[in-house]
Protein backbone atom coordinates (compact mmCIF):
# COMPACT_ATOMS: atom_id res chain seq x y z
CA UNK A 1 0.00 0.00 0.00
CA UNK A 2 1.45 3.32 -1.04
CA UNK A 3 2.53 5.66 1.76
CA UNK A 4 0.72 8.99 1.82
CA UNK A 5 -2.16 7.71 -0.29
CA UNK A 6 -4.04 5.58 2.20
CA UNK A 7 -7.78 6.11 2.55
CA UNK A 8 -10.33 3.99 4.41
CA UNK A 9 -12.95 2.23 2.33
CA UNK A 10 -16.60 1.34 2.91
CA UNK A 11 -17.61 -2.09 4.16
CA UNK A 12 -19.23 -2.91 0.82
CA UNK A 13 -16.01 -2.10 -1.07
CA UNK A 14 -13.68 -4.66 0.51
CA UNK A 15 -11.00 -6.12 -1.76
CA UNK A 16 -11.41 -9.77 -2.70
CA UNK A 17 -8.93 -11.69 -0.55
CA UNK A 18 -10.54 -15.10 0.01
CA UNK A 19 -9.63 -17.42 2.85
CA UNK A 20 -7.66 -15.60 5.55
CA UNK A 21 -6.74 -15.25 9.19
CA UNK A 22 -7.88 -11.88 10.47
CA UNK A 23 -7.22 -9.50 13.31
CA UNK A 24 -8.78 -6.09 13.71
CA UNK A 25 -8.40 -2.83 15.60
CA UNK A 26 -7.24 0.79 15.36
CA UNK A 27 -3.52 -0.02 15.74
CA UNK A 28 -2.60 3.60 16.50
CA UNK A 29 1.17 3.85 16.73
CA UNK A 30 1.56 0.09 16.19
CA UNK A 31 3.15 -0.30 19.60
CA UNK A 32 4.73 -3.48 20.95
CA UNK A 33 1.36 -4.84 22.07
CA UNK A 34 -0.02 -4.44 18.56
CA UNK A 35 3.05 -6.11 17.10
CA UNK A 36 2.59 -9.04 19.46
CA UNK A 37 -0.98 -9.47 18.15
CA UNK A 38 0.08 -9.05 14.52
CA UNK A 39 2.86 -11.59 14.92
CA UNK A 40 0.34 -14.12 16.27
CA UNK A 41 -1.91 -13.41 13.29
CA UNK A 42 0.92 -13.87 10.81
CA UNK A 43 2.02 -17.14 12.42
CA UNK A 44 -1.54 -18.50 12.50
CA UNK A 45 -2.04 -17.61 8.85
CA UNK A 46 1.21 -19.25 7.81
CA UNK A 47 0.30 -22.45 9.64
CA UNK A 48 -2.99 -22.57 7.74
CA UNK A 49 -1.53 -21.60 4.38
CA UNK A 50 -3.72 -18.51 3.98
CA UNK A 51 -3.04 -14.75 3.96
CA UNK A 52 -2.74 -12.71 7.17
CA UNK A 53 -5.09 -9.72 7.19
CA UNK A 54 -5.17 -6.70 9.51
CA UNK A 55 -8.48 -4.84 9.42
CA UNK A 56 -7.84 -1.28 10.57
CA UNK A 57 -10.71 0.96 11.66
CA UNK A 58 -10.49 4.64 10.75
CA UNK A 59 -11.62 6.89 12.27
CA UNK A 60 -11.20 5.27 15.69
CA UNK A 61 -14.61 3.91 16.77
CA UNK A 62 -14.68 6.11 19.88
CA UNK A 63 -14.94 9.18 17.62
CA UNK A 64 -18.18 7.76 16.18
CA UNK A 65 -19.52 6.34 19.43
CA UNK A 66 -18.95 9.60 21.33
CA UNK A 67 -19.75 12.54 19.08
CA UNK A 68 -17.28 15.38 19.46
CA UNK A 69 -14.45 13.14 20.65
CA UNK A 70 -11.13 13.42 18.80
CA UNK A 71 -8.33 10.97 19.39
CA UNK A 72 -4.81 12.35 19.56
CA UNK A 73 -2.89 10.14 17.16
CA UNK A 74 0.40 8.49 17.96
CA UNK A 75 1.27 8.40 14.25
CA UNK A 76 -0.24 9.37 10.90
CA UNK A 77 -2.36 6.70 9.26
CA UNK A 78 0.13 5.83 6.52
CA UNK A 79 2.90 5.35 9.09
CA UNK A 80 0.66 2.91 10.96
CA UNK A 81 0.00 1.03 7.72
CA UNK A 82 3.71 0.78 6.92
CA UNK A 83 4.44 -0.54 10.41
CA UNK A 84 1.67 -3.13 10.16
CA UNK A 85 2.95 -4.31 6.79
CA UNK A 86 6.44 -4.60 8.28
CA UNK A 87 5.08 -7.23 10.69
CA UNK A 88 4.41 -9.53 7.74
CA UNK A 89 0.75 -8.86 7.10
CA UNK A 90 -0.24 -9.87 3.58
CA UNK A 91 -3.09 -7.36 3.49
CA UNK A 92 -3.83 -4.22 5.48
CA UNK A 93 -7.46 -3.21 4.91
CA UNK A 94 -8.45 0.28 6.05
CA UNK A 95 -12.14 0.22 6.88
CA UNK A 96 -14.13 3.41 7.37
CA UNK A 97 -15.88 3.10 10.73
CA UNK A 98 -19.25 4.82 10.55
CA UNK A 99 -22.70 4.81 12.13
CA UNK A 100 -23.74 1.87 9.97
CA UNK A 101 -20.93 -0.36 11.22
CA UNK A 102 -21.58 0.86 14.74
CA UNK A 103 -25.09 -0.62 14.63
CA UNK A 104 -24.09 -4.03 13.27
CA UNK A 105 -24.18 -7.03 15.60
CA UNK A 106 -20.95 -9.01 15.57
CA UNK A 107 -22.44 -11.82 13.46
CA UNK A 108 -23.81 -9.37 10.90
CA UNK A 109 -20.41 -7.67 10.70
CA UNK A 110 -18.72 -10.96 9.93
CA UNK A 111 -21.44 -11.67 7.36
CA UNK A 112 -20.58 -8.37 5.69
CA UNK A 113 -16.93 -9.37 5.35
CA UNK A 114 -17.90 -12.29 3.11
CA UNK A 115 -17.35 -13.21 0.37
CA UNK A 116 -14.40 -10.81 0.13
CA UNK A 117 -12.82 -12.31 3.25
CA UNK A 118 -13.53 -15.97 4.04
CA UNK A 119 -12.64 -16.27 7.69
CA UNK A 120 -10.46 -19.20 8.73
CA UNK A 121 -9.14 -17.72 11.94
CA UNK A 122 -9.85 -14.66 14.08
CA UNK A 123 -7.07 -13.48 16.40
CA UNK A 124 -8.23 -11.66 19.54
CA UNK A 125 -7.06 -10.89 23.04
CA UNK A 126 -9.23 -12.40 25.79
CA UNK A 127 -10.71 -9.01 26.75
CA UNK A 128 -11.37 -7.72 23.23
CA UNK A 129 -14.83 -7.54 21.64
CA UNK A 130 -16.55 -5.94 18.68
CA UNK A 131 -20.03 -5.43 17.27
CA UNK A 132 -23.03 -3.64 18.71
CA UNK A 133 -22.87 -3.48 22.50
CA UNK A 134 -19.51 -5.31 22.28
CA UNK A 135 -21.36 -8.59 21.98
CA UNK A 136 -18.64 -10.16 19.84
CA UNK A 137 -16.58 -11.59 22.68
CA UNK A 138 -14.14 -14.48 22.17
CA UNK A 139 -16.57 -16.86 23.93
CA UNK A 140 -19.50 -15.82 21.73
CA UNK A 141 -17.42 -16.01 18.57
CA UNK A 142 -16.09 -19.46 19.39
CA UNK A 143 -19.68 -20.74 19.24
CA UNK A 144 -20.22 -18.96 15.95
CA UNK A 145 -16.90 -20.19 14.60
CA UNK A 146 -17.82 -23.82 15.15
CA UNK A 147 -20.88 -23.23 12.99
CA UNK A 148 -19.02 -21.35 10.27
CA UNK A 149 -15.66 -23.05 10.08
CA UNK A 150 -13.29 -20.56 11.67
CA UNK A 151 -11.20 -20.64 14.84
CA UNK A 152 -10.99 -17.97 17.50
CA UNK A 153 -7.33 -17.69 18.44
CA UNK A 154 -6.87 -16.05 21.82
CA UNK A 155 -3.57 -14.25 22.31
CA UNK A 156 -2.66 -12.93 25.74
CA UNK A 157 -1.92 -9.17 25.62
CA UNK A 158 1.71 -8.13 25.95
CA UNK A 159 2.68 -6.77 29.35
CA UNK A 160 5.62 -4.52 30.18
CA UNK A 161 6.48 -3.81 33.82
CA UNK A 162 3.37 -5.66 34.97
CA UNK A 163 0.82 -3.75 32.88
CA UNK A 164 -0.71 -4.28 29.45
CA UNK A 165 0.80 -2.23 26.63
CA UNK A 166 -1.92 -0.09 25.04
CA UNK A 167 -2.22 3.09 23.00
CA UNK A 168 -3.77 4.75 26.07
CA UNK A 169 -0.75 3.83 28.15
CA UNK A 170 1.60 5.23 25.49
CA UNK A 171 -0.36 8.50 25.47
CA UNK A 172 -0.17 8.67 29.25
CA UNK A 173 3.61 8.38 29.08
CA UNK A 174 3.75 11.10 26.43
CA UNK A 175 1.43 13.32 28.49
CA UNK A 176 3.82 12.96 31.41
CA UNK A 177 6.78 13.96 29.24
CA UNK A 178 8.22 10.47 29.69
CA UNK A 179 9.63 10.15 26.18
CA UNK A 180 11.86 7.23 27.07
CA UNK A 181 8.95 5.39 28.67
CA UNK A 182 6.83 5.93 25.58
CA UNK A 183 9.69 4.67 23.42
CA UNK A 184 9.93 1.49 25.50
CA UNK A 185 6.21 0.82 24.94
CA UNK A 186 6.16 1.76 21.27
CA UNK A 187 9.36 -0.02 20.34
CA UNK A 188 10.36 3.19 18.55
CA UNK A 189 10.62 6.87 19.55
CA UNK A 190 7.38 8.91 19.49
CA UNK A 191 7.16 10.82 16.24
CA UNK A 192 5.54 13.92 14.83
CA UNK A 193 5.11 14.64 11.13
CA UNK A 194 4.11 17.96 9.66
CA UNK A 195 4.55 20.30 6.73
CA UNK A 196 7.07 23.09 7.13
CA UNK A 197 5.27 26.45 6.97
CA UNK A 198 6.31 30.07 7.26
CA UNK A 199 6.60 31.54 10.75
CA UNK A 200 7.57 34.96 12.03
CA UNK A 201 11.30 34.18 11.58
CA UNK A 202 11.99 35.03 15.20
CA UNK A 203 14.19 31.97 15.59
CA UNK A 204 16.36 33.08 12.67
CA UNK A 205 16.72 36.52 14.24
CA UNK A 206 17.98 34.84 17.42
CA UNK A 207 20.46 32.67 15.52
CA UNK A 208 18.36 29.51 15.77
CA UNK A 209 16.32 29.19 12.55
CA UNK A 210 13.46 26.77 13.05
CA UNK A 211 11.12 24.77 10.83
CA UNK A 212 7.53 25.44 11.95
CA UNK A 213 5.23 22.46 11.54
CA UNK A 214 1.58 22.33 10.50
CA UNK A 215 -0.23 19.02 10.96
CA UNK A 216 -2.91 17.33 8.87
CA UNK A 217 -3.79 15.06 11.81
CA UNK A 218 -4.23 15.63 15.54
CA UNK A 219 -0.89 14.58 17.06
CA UNK A 220 -0.32 13.38 20.60
CA UNK A 221 1.94 16.19 21.77
CA UNK A 222 4.01 15.91 24.94
CA UNK A 223 4.05 18.71 27.55
CA UNK A 224 5.41 22.11 26.58
CA UNK A 225 9.16 22.08 26.59
CA UNK A 226 12.40 21.48 24.72
CA UNK A 227 13.19 18.05 23.32
CA UNK A 228 16.10 16.32 21.64
CA UNK A 229 15.15 14.66 18.38
CA UNK A 230 16.19 13.25 15.04
CA UNK A 231 14.72 14.43 11.76
CA UNK A 232 14.14 13.16 8.25
CA UNK A 233 13.01 15.32 5.32
CA UNK A 234 13.12 12.98 2.29
CA UNK A 235 12.14 15.68 -0.21
CA UNK A 236 15.23 17.71 0.68
CA UNK A 237 17.68 14.88 1.29
CA UNK A 238 17.87 15.49 5.03
CA UNK A 239 18.35 12.50 7.31
CA UNK A 240 17.23 10.02 8.37
CA UNK A 241 18.58 10.68 11.82
CA UNK A 242 19.57 14.33 11.41
CA UNK A 243 20.02 15.81 14.93
CA UNK A 244 17.60 18.46 16.08
CA UNK A 245 16.11 20.39 18.97
CA UNK A 246 12.33 20.57 19.15
CA UNK A 247 10.40 23.33 20.88
CA UNK A 248 6.78 22.64 21.77
CA UNK A 249 5.31 25.73 23.34
CA UNK A 250 3.69 29.14 23.26
CA UNK A 251 6.82 31.37 23.38
CA UNK A 252 6.14 32.91 26.82
CA UNK A 253 9.12 35.26 26.58
CA UNK A 254 7.32 37.10 23.76
CA UNK A 255 3.74 38.24 23.32
CA UNK A 256 1.81 35.12 22.41
CA UNK A 257 -1.73 34.03 21.58
CA UNK A 258 -1.62 30.80 23.54
CA UNK A 259 -1.39 28.73 20.36
CA UNK A 260 0.96 25.78 20.78
CA UNK A 261 3.72 25.82 18.17
CA UNK A 262 6.00 22.95 17.17
CA UNK A 263 9.34 24.32 15.97
CA UNK A 264 12.31 22.22 14.92
CA UNK A 265 15.87 23.50 14.92
CA UNK A 266 18.11 21.28 12.78
CA UNK A 267 21.67 21.26 14.07
CA UNK A 268 24.41 21.88 11.50
CA UNK A 269 21.94 22.61 8.72
CA UNK A 270 21.32 25.59 6.49
CA UNK A 271 18.72 25.13 3.78
CA UNK A 272 15.17 25.71 2.60
CA UNK A 273 12.61 23.31 4.05
CA UNK A 274 9.43 25.27 3.29
CA UNK A 275 6.50 23.14 2.09
CA UNK A 276 8.43 19.91 2.70
CA UNK A 277 7.17 17.11 4.92
CA UNK A 278 9.30 16.75 8.05
CA UNK A 279 9.21 13.83 10.47
CA UNK A 280 10.88 14.16 13.85
CA UNK A 281 11.44 11.43 16.41
CA UNK A 282 11.49 12.65 20.02
CA UNK A 283 14.34 11.11 22.00
CA UNK A 284 14.45 12.95 25.32
CA UNK A 285 12.94 15.91 27.14
CA UNK A 286 15.55 18.48 28.13
CA UNK A 287 13.41 20.90 30.13
CA UNK A 288 9.97 22.48 30.44
CA UNK A 289 9.19 25.67 28.57
CA UNK A 290 9.97 28.76 30.62
CA UNK A 291 9.71 32.53 30.40
CA UNK A 292 12.90 34.60 30.40
CA UNK A 293 13.31 38.19 31.51
CA UNK A 294 15.32 39.12 28.44
CA UNK A 295 16.06 37.92 24.93
CA UNK A 296 19.74 37.58 25.89
CA UNK A 297 18.80 35.20 28.71
CA UNK A 298 16.68 33.17 26.30
CA UNK A 299 19.49 32.93 23.74
CA UNK A 300 21.91 31.87 26.47
CA UNK A 301 19.57 29.05 27.47
CA UNK A 302 19.12 28.00 23.85
CA UNK A 303 22.88 27.71 23.47
CA UNK A 304 22.98 25.58 26.59
CA UNK A 305 20.14 23.43 25.20
CA UNK A 306 22.19 22.85 22.05
CA UNK A 307 25.25 21.85 24.09
CA UNK A 308 23.16 19.35 26.04
CA UNK A 309 21.62 17.97 22.86
CA UNK A 310 25.03 17.45 21.27
CA UNK A 311 26.22 15.63 24.36
CA UNK A 312 23.17 13.35 24.38
CA UNK A 313 23.49 12.64 20.66
CA UNK A 314 27.25 12.24 20.81
CA UNK A 315 28.02 14.85 18.16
Amino acid sequence: MTLGAVQPIALDALPSIGAAVLTMGVFDGVHRGHRHLLDATRDAARSRGVPAVALVFDPPPIEVLRRGTRVRRLAPLDVNVARIEAEGMDHVVLLRFDAGIRQLPAEAFLDALAPAIELRGLVMTPESAFGRDREGTPDALEVLGRQRGFDVLRTAPLEVDGAVVSSTRVRQAIDAGDVRGATALLGAPPLLRGTVVSGDRRGRELGFPTANLAFDYLPALPPLGIYVGRVVVPERGVGPGHPALVSIGVRPTFHHSGTVLVEVYLLDFDGDLYDAQLTVELLERLRPEQRFDSVDALVGQMRDDERQARAILGI
